[in-house]
């Protein structure tokens, strides 16, 4: 009796989790990719992880900041790419700013100079639906 291969075929849909991180200062912790600009923190969820731990440890490996989760904020899904955008509110309880990879420059910013700085649309509004508590949780598709 043949065996059958397992073949792999990459995932349909695309789960990631995003971090908009307050300081004491009530400054946003930025980074700026190599392709998109200033953005927040995030990045894919792996298999066997939370959504929770997803966010803190993309927010460390991205910036070198430690944070605690405070609260989830929502869902921006992008339906077309079959890509799901979750967004938590954090603040830092340890490390030091760091580039990597995926950050060419890391820091926090005053809100409004960090919104300004933000220049992907959707990106920007995520960040101010999770500033704004009247908007959570919110789920937004496009």
């Amino acid at each position: 009796m043949e065996q059958s291969k397992i073949v792999y075929t990459p995932p349909k849909h695309i789960v990631s989790a995003a971090t908009i991180v307050l300081n004491e200062q009530n400054e946003i912790l930025l980074i700026k990719g190599p392709m998109r600009g200033w953005e927040m923190p995030g990045g894919q969820v792996e298999e066997g992880e939370s959504l929770k731990e997803a966010a803190i440890r993309e927010t460390k490996e991205e910036t070198g900041i430690d944070v605690e989760i405070i609260k989830f904020c929502g869902i921006f899904q992008n339906v077309n790419r079959s890509i799901c955008n979750t967004l938590f509110l954090a603040r830092p309880i340890g490390g030091q700013c760091t580039t990597s990879p995926e950050s060419l420059e890391v820091g926090f910013f005053p809100i409004d100079e960090a919104l300004k700085m933000v220049t992907i649309k959707n990106f920007r509004q995520r960040i101010e639906y999770c500033l704004d508590e009247s908007m959570q949780p919110f789920y937004i598709d496009f």
